[in-house]
């Protein structure tokens, strides 16, 4: 929720979960909202979840006025769009808060059904790059747009500049998709796997050689397309202050291990923030975590980090060497034995650590790779297990033949760390103050036994100042012959078995002057834990804000100028699918609604991706930003094994790198 003028902007942390257990794990870990894909229709065809899980995740998540967002983003085709409107209205049903849709027929349909407390999220799949793009979706009804992983800070805060009370969320962590997301359709053209209907088939993390129009190879079965992870946690002032509002983790297909590792690591950097600048930001959720480890992002899934393209354009964004998991730098290999070597660093290692190393080409030790030019191999990883450990000597499973002295060693499964990580890391609770006193109808004399009956109250304030709910009965007052005090501070802190932890009791009025059961006490506790249950759902749903331009008017206009201009080329992009789709864009003045890439005829060099990735600059070869002439003759050609050819086309204008079959 963003701010008015009198309070701070909310801060989301927003998870992904795989399934229940993984979301949980997020709310436990300090997630303000966690996205989860449904049985059908999820960008993510393997990461489908129950409406029965999604009902659980809903409520365990809503005690602390944290969210969970139903991923709904891939196209739909006519047949589909029935049975995906009731799985809506069962969703609505269970609780969830939001729904992450692409398809604007699904769109157009959903929010005629959804209540005002259910908000819609353009999903990433959108393709916004724009403040005409996330203009133009907010008056189709969007209440949130999430944003292309490829902008910087500047291009956010322009959009935010624009379009200040809309909510923004910017993906900071997780794998790379090098085209922008929505518009990629080398896997469908490939392999006949759709990303866009959730079954990507990673075409971006093959190898290829790059060829030039001579037939000269450049670069030799290189991973030219495969980004390093996004890695944004020492940016995320900078990204609050640029506008978003929602940072968002990749990994709906992660496991349970990465959502507690990262979610701790991002929650902990985001609150080390707001007590910086607490009048600045505050937490959309409540809650105060206690954790049992110390997160450490070197330890889960990495192909090494980048922050992409959010201070600029760099360079050293991709991957070429693997797709796969290195891990964390270790040390260098220093003797080699029949059965054993040694490692120089300070790292310690554990009997079954999985360990790996790049054999077949140079190295410029723990930072990564250095290209060679042109005719450069890629290198191959090759990945052992540890047998035993003794001190900084290794014995492996068995020996690995390409290892050498020298070589860098990678550390990408830690044994200690995941035993670490495999108990119970994190505790979740609301800190509450509790005010305690009594209203009587008269003061009585101090040496009177038995008075009126009085009103009992407790109130009980979540953040400093603000009171969030009140409990009172009514019963007899009678003066105390002993000290109550340390009785009633005691009862009405024992919140062990519900989400809260009580940090004060304060007693007003001097209330402990009376003599109170401890069973009444006990009820007042119980009374003001289930108000706060229900204030804590009413902040929930206040927390959810309804954009005023649901009705999409006057919105042709912004149509116009909504997308790329590579859309008028190649209207497939529009990922029109269904007959709700096509009569969607007929109203915003498209001349003709072409299908979705996936059920109709593209042409005979469709653009199969858009990628603000270039591989001509990261060689070092863009004279337009200082980098060498080139000496091959374009068009080039990516290559892959089975010689299957693709050209890029350098649309230096958009600083835009283009992929189509040759």
């Amino acid at each position: 929720m963003l701010p008015s003028s009198n309070h701070p902007t909310s801060i989301e942390l927003l998870a992904p979960a795989k399934n229940l257990a993984c979301g949980i794990a997020a709310i436990d870990h300090g997630a303000d909202a966690v996205y989860i894909g449904a049985s059908r229709f999820g960008a993510r065809q393997s990461a489908g979840n129950s409406v029965e899980d999604i009902r659980t995740l809903c409520t365990y998540a809503h005690q602390y006025g944290a969210t969970v967002h139903v991923t709904l983003n891939t196209i739909i085709y006519d047949d589909e769009l029935a049975d995906t409107l009731s799985l809506v209205r069962e969703l609505v049903d269970a609780g969830a808060d939001a729904f992450l849709l692409q398809d604007m027929g699904l769109m157009t349909e959903v929010k005629k059904i959804v209540p005002d407390t259910v908000a819609l999220h353009a999903s990433t799949q959108c393709d916004t790059r724009t403040a005409e793009k996330a203009g133009w979706l907010v008056r189709q009804g969007f209440d949130r747009v999430v944003l292309a992983r490829e902008l910087s800070a500047d291009e956010i805060n322009k959009i935010h500049r624009r379009l200040p009370s809309l909510e923004l969320e910017a993906f900071v962590h997780g794998a790379l998709c090098v085209s922008y997301s929505g518009i990629c359709y080398a896997s469908q053209y490939c392999f006949d796997r759709s990303a866009n209907r959730g079954a990507c088939a990673q075409f971006c993390r093959l190898a290829f050689d790059l060829v030039d129009s001579d037939g000269r190879t450049i670069e030799h079965q290189r991973h030219l397309l495969s980004l390093k992870d996004m890695c944004q946690i020492d940016n995320l002032e900078t990204l609050m202050r640029s506008g978003a509002c929602a940072f968002k983790i990749e990994g709906r297909l992660k496991d349970i291990n990465y959502v507690k590792n990262v979610v701790s690591a991002y929650s902990q950097r985001i609150d080390e923030i707001i007590r910086r600048h607490p009048g600045e930001f505050r937490r959309a959720s409540l809650g105060h975590v206690r954790y049992a480890f110390t997160p450490d992002l070197r330890k889960t899934f990495n192909r090494g980090y980048t922050d992409y393209f959010l201070k600029g354009r760099q360079a050293d964004i991709f991957s070429p060497d693997t797709p796969k998991a290195l891990g964390e730098f270790v040390g260098t290999v220093k003797e080699i034995r029949r059965d054993s070597f040694n490692v120089a660093g300070t790292a310690a290692f554990a009997n079954g650590d999985g360990l790996c190393f790049l054999t077949g080409g140079r190295t410029d030790g723990p930072a990564g790779r250095r290209m060679d030019g042109p005719g450069h191999s890629s290198p191959r990883l090759e990945g052992f297990r540890i047998n035993r450990a003794v001190g900084n000597r290794l014995y492996p499973f068995q020996m690995p033949r390409g290892l050498k002295p020298g070589m860098a060693l990678y550390r990408n499964q830690d044994q200690a760390f995941d035993r670490i990580l495999g108990g119970k890391t994190a505790e979740r609770k609301i800190p509450i103050k509790i005010r305690f006193g009594v209203r009587t109808s008269a003061p009585a004399p101090a040496t009177e036994a038995l008075e009126s009956h009085g009103i009992i109250w407790v109130k009980a304030e979540i953040r400093h100042g603000e009171e969030a709910a009140e409990a009172s009965t009514s019963f007899p007052l009678q003066s105390a012959r002993k000290p109550q005090h340390d009785n009633i501070v005691s009862q009405l802190a024992r919140l062990g078995n519900t989400v809260y932890t009580c940090t004060e009791v304060e007693i007003e009025d001097r209330a402990d002057r009376f003599f109170l059961p401890s069973s009444v006490l006990a009820e007042l506790r119980r009374m003001l834990a289930g108000r706060l249950d229900a204030h804590i759902r009413s902040m929930k749903r206040m927390a959810v804000r309804r954009n005023s331009a649901r009705d999409g008017s006057d919105s042709t206009s912004l149509f116009a100028v909504a997308n790329p201009s590579q859309y008028r080329k190649f209207p497939y992009l529009y990922n029109i699918s269904n007959d709700a789709a096509r009569s969607f864009y007929a109203q915003q003045g498209l001349p003709e609604a072409h299908p979705a890439f996936e059920t109709g005829h593209s042409g005979d060099s469709p653009l199969l991706m858009q990628c603000r990735h270039c591989i001509r600059y990261s060689l070092g070869y863009c004279t337009r930003r200082g980098g060498k002439q080139p000496t091959w003759r374009e068009p080039l050609f990516l290559v892959l094994p089975d010689r299957r050819r693709f050209r890029l086309e350098f649309d230096c204008k958009d600083c835009q790198m283009n992929l189509h079959p040759a």
